[in-house]
Parts: C-alpha cells; sequence; structure tokens
C-alpha cells in the first residue's frame, strides 16, 4: 500500500496576512482549479434548510449568511505541471482564521464542534483577519490586502471553483465577501454563473454521480479517491494516475506552516464492528461515546468486500439459472428457496449501508455533510457576539521580491528526507480534535475532483458535445447537489431570470465595464451550453 502523504496546510493570520498575501495571489492566478471550503458560526433552523421547496430552502440559507459569519476558510490551489506525467499538480494550501468586524450570531453546538476539531477561539478573536460583510463599503473589493480584496481575485481568475455540498458555501461566500445576497435562487444562480464562467463543481454530487462511491461525505470520498488511485499507481497500469507535489517551506515560513498527516487506508486493530450510521452519513449523534467503530478506512475496506461478496452471489445466481436452463439435476423448487433467501440476505446488506437516504431533519451533520457536528434535537439558543474588529515556484510565474514567496521551494511528496521531517513536525503540531480544518476539507476537496478528472480522462470512448470537450469533467459543469433530491442544481441563467443589480455594478468593479459588458452578453450562450 502507498506510504502516507503528508499536506503542509498554511495559517493565515492578521499578523502574517500582508506577507502572505502575494503567494496566495500568485497561487490563485496560475492554479488550474480552486477548491473552497468554510467554517461557519452556525446555520440556523435545520428543518428549514431541508425544505422540499429549493425556493424555501434558498430563503433559509439566506437568514443564515446573513445573520451568522464565516470563521474560517479553505483555499487549496492545483495547478496541472507541464513537462510531467499527466494529472501531476503542484498543490498549495491555505487557512485563513476570519474574523466577522460586524455583529454575527454564534451557536453552542458549533462551537462544540469546532473545538471539539481544533478550533481556536482565543487565536481567532486575537489574530482573525477582519472583514465586513454584505455590499462593497469604501472599494475594499479592488485596493489594499484584504479578504474581499482576496475574493475579487479569485473571480478575475477565472478559474473552476470546486466546493463539496457547496451551495451553503456560496451563499456564505456571495454575503460575506461580494454583496448581499439576492431575494430569489434564479436571480442567484445567475449571478453564479456569470462569477464564474469556468463553472461551479460539487464533489457531493461528483461522488455519487460520476464516481458511484457507496458513502459520499468528504472524508470517506477523499480516502476512497486516494486508496483507488494508490492502487493503480502501484499497478503500473495503462493510463493517468494523480500525481501531487508541494511546495518546501523553510525558514520562518516553517512557523507558518502546520502540517496533516494523511496514512495509507489501513483499518486501526481490535475495534471491528462499524457504526452504521457514521459509515453512512460521516457523523453519529453519540461521538466519542459511541461504542461501534467510526474507522473510516474500515467502513471503506468493509465496503468493498461487501460490494465483493454481492459480486460473487450474483455469479452464482446466474451459473445456477443457466445450469438448470441446461436440464441439469436438482429440485427446482429448492434452488428457487435458496435464491430467495440469497435475495434477503442482500436487502439486509442494502439496509445496513442507508448512505443515501434523508436524515431527520433534527440528526442534520455539519455544513459540509463530512465528519459530523451532532445537533442538538432542541435548538439551543444562539449568543450574539460581537467581532472587531528560497523560492522556486513554477517557471512562468514572475518572482515577487517578497520573504512568503522567497521561502517558497517546489519538491515531490516523495522527497524521503522532506516527508520524515514533515511527519516528525506533524506528530508534534497535531490537534487531538483530528484532520479537520477549513484548509485541510479544502485539499480533500480538490483530490476527489482532481481524481474524477483523471477518471474522465481515461474513458476516452465517452461521447462529448463540443462544448463538453473544452471543458473539465463536463457531467458535473454547473451541478450542484441537494439533499434529498434525485436532480442537481444548475447554476445557470435563464431566460426567465436576471442578475440582481448589485451584481451587475459589482461586475464592472471587479472587470471594468467593458469587459463586465462582454461576460454578461454571454450570458445567454452560457445558459444553452448548460442545457
Amino acid at each position: 500500500m502507498a506510504s502516507a502523504m503528508v499536506v503542509p496546510v498554511i495559517d493565515v493570520q492578521n499578523d502574517n496576512f500582508k506577507e502572505l498575501w502575494p503567494a496566495m495571489v500568485l497561487a490563485i492566478k496560475t492554479s488550474s482549479f480552486i477548491a473552497i471550503d468554510t467554517e461557519l458560526s452556525g446555520l440556523g433552523n435545520r428543518k428549514a434548510l431541508l425544505a422540499e421547496s429549493i425556493e424555501d430552502r434558498y430563503k433559509a440559507i439566506c437568514h443564515a449568511a446573513r445573520s451568522r459569519s464565516i470563521l474560517s476558510l479553505g483555499i487549496a490551489c492545483y495547478k496541472k505541471l507541464d513537462g510531467k506525467p499527466a494529472d501531476s499538480y503542484l498543490v498549495q494550501v491555505y487557512n485563513l482564521t476570519l474574523l466577522c468586524s460586524e455583529e454575527y450570531m454564534i451557536e453552542p453546538q458549533s462551537v462544540r464542534f469546532l473545538v471539539q476539531h481544533g478550533f481556536d477561539f482565543n487565536k481567532q478573536y486575537a489574530q482573525g483577519v477582519p472583514y465586513c460583510k454584505g455590499n462593497n463599503k469604501g472599494g475594499a473589493d479592488n485596493h489594499g490586502v484584504s479578504v474581499r480584496s482576496l475574493f475579487t481575485e479569485l473571480l478575475r481568475a477565472r478559474r473552476p471553483l470546486v466546493l463539496h455540498n457547496g451551495l451553503i458555501d456560496m451563499a456564505f461566500l456571495y454575503q460575506c465577501f461580494y454583496s448581499h445576497l439576492p431575494e430569489r435562487l434564479t436571480t442567484f444562480t445567475a449571478d453564479l454563473s456569470e462569477m464564474f464562467p469556468a463553472g461551479i463543481y460539487d464533489t457531493k454530487y461528483a461522488s455519487e454521480f460520476e464516481l458511484r462511491q457507496t458513502a459520499s461525505y468528504l472524508e470517506y470520498a477523499y480516502k476512497k479517491c486516494k486508496l483507488d488511485n494508490s492502487r493503480g499507481v502501484e499497478a503500473g497500469g495503462p493510463g493517468p494516475h494523480l500525481l501531487i507535489e508541494f511546495c518546501h517551506y523553510g525558514g520562518h515560513m516553517s512557523s507558518y506552516v502546520d502540517y496533516r498527516v494523511c496514512p495509507a487506508v489501513a483499518p486501526s486493530p481490535g475495534q471491528q464492528e462499524v457504526c452504521q450510521r457514521f459509515s453512512a452519513f460521516g457523523w453519529c449523534p453519540a461521538g466519542s461515546e459511541c461504542t461501534s467503530s467510526h474507522d473510516t478506512d474500515l467502513i471503506i475496506l468493509q465496503d468493498e468486500k461487501l460490494g465483493m461478496d454481492k459480486k460473487s452471489k450474483r455469479k452464482r445466481k446466474r451459473d445456477r439459472r443457466d445450469k438448470r436452463k441446461g436440464g441439469a439435476e436438482g429440485g427446482g423448487a429448492e434452488e428457487e428457496r435458496k435464491e430467495e433467501q440469497e435475495e434477503d440476505e442482500d436487502e439486509e446488506l442494502r439496509a445496513s449501508k442507508i448512505a443515501h437516504l434523508e436524515l431527520d431533519p433534527a440528526d442534520r451533520p455539519s455544513q459540509d455533510g463530512s465528519i459530523g457536528d451532532p445537533v442538538a434535537r432542541t435548538e439551543p439558543p444562539p449568543a450574539e457576539l460581537t467581532g472587531n474588529g528560497s523560492c522556486k515556484l513554477p517557471d512562468d510565474i514572475t518572482d515577487k521580491a517578497t520573504p512568503a514567496v522567497a521561502e517558497l521551494k517546489k519538491e515531490s511528496v516523495t522527497d524521503d528526507e522532506a516527508k520524515a521531517a514533515a511527519a516528525a513536525e506533524a506528530s508534534r503540531k497535531r490537534l487531538e480534535g483530528g484532520t479537520h480544518r477549513a484548509g485541510f476539507d479544502a485539499f480533500m476537496t480538490a483530490y476527489i475532483f482532481a481524481y474524477a478528472c483523471a477518471l474522465d480522462a481515461r474513458e476516452d470512448g465517452k461521447k462529448k458535445t463540443e462544448e463538453e470537450k473544452d471543458r473539465v469533467l463536463p457531467t458535473c459543469y454547473n451541478k450542484v447537489y441537494l439533499s434529498g433530491k434525485a436532480a442537481p442544481l444548475h447554476i445557470v441563467k435563464s431566460s426567465f431570470s436576471k442578475s440582481s443589480k448589485a451584481h451587475t455594478l459589482k461586475m464592472e468593479l471587479v472587470w471594468g465595464k467593458s469587459l463586465a459588458s462582454t461576460l454578461l452578453e454571454a450570458g445567454p450562450q452560457q445558459q444553452k451550453d448548460g442545457e
């Protein structure tokens, strides 16, 4: 099995934000695609977030985004490397600790979940990068060094945006760093289609409908992709394989890096009974008090074994049917009884894995649908708080004379010496709460997307339209996962909706009037492409 991967995540706070600014902007501008993840102060009414009407869901999301805030922002930039094997990427990951400068609500269950996973609220209030929500205030979107300016750079880069179960994330990003959310969902999707012309991709949708994985919560999807990719690389078969390289951060830059260890998939010894709720959804209301295993590695390996057992049973059934049709001896009634018994066993196995069933609204996990946030059945009252608030990059990047950029050095993850040093540092710095952080979650999200793109590229026989040939992973283009719905939310500008006035003004601010007009006029064509 492949060796562990060590992921360097750069911690960005108010005291090093300006220093790291040039490196972050360079990473965004030169990336092939960008993944985003957020940690939020709360989600509001969970039942309303799962309303049958998508428009009603959007209203609930808007209320949450307007009254709550983003506490941390994860950005993972994947740049495809020239002159290397296909699907080789240079990866840079940033974890920004933020502090909203306006009043916002924070929910106790969100605090509990974040603290359990190592979030430091003392550091947030002491060193969080300040920002203001809603519409532009004093030209902060395109001038100076700020979180809103960084989001503007993300828009100007015009790269594919990747999220996991991303509808809520997109609403919070829009409200916190762009403008006030529009009242209607169709207006919101019209704005998004123009903000991200290269497309928005949801890896939860890709995990279920493109990769066809047994479960689709973030940790499961990432580890399954990593395991399958490692097997392919070790087997040495034909076709491209996903290869990841990171930067080496030396000097005082090393003090900003939090190393996250991704061990090879292997079950922990002893515990073999899997928690079925965690297995299906990635969280369990009992948390650490649950007597069954929450080991995602064990869950993946057991799912694979169940899958192989089912294939073997189906093969035996086909063989018996063929034998009966050929006139072989044996009682037909007895054979029928055996088949019915095995079908009952199969049904029992399927019932044990409820991956795609919807939870009781009172039992929803955290906003990313991954490693869960047990939600109390009785919603506790939210608290109201007031926030105050040597580089060797790829040759096509123009070097910038800043300390942050000057200490980056590209390095392969196969460098054993560097990996050993990183692993030692990781064991020293790793938090007890596990690997759940916005930056690392963004890395996992991007990895799933990169792996899905690599698989899509291998399927040369797949028929694609002319428009699809120019896109990465065209079957998931502008499709966002909707819980409990068979169809995704399409991010398009339809002939029945218009962009919001605030967005139109913002487009001019971000791109200038001439380019903004061109992009706005391209909206109808984008809508045709998405159909």
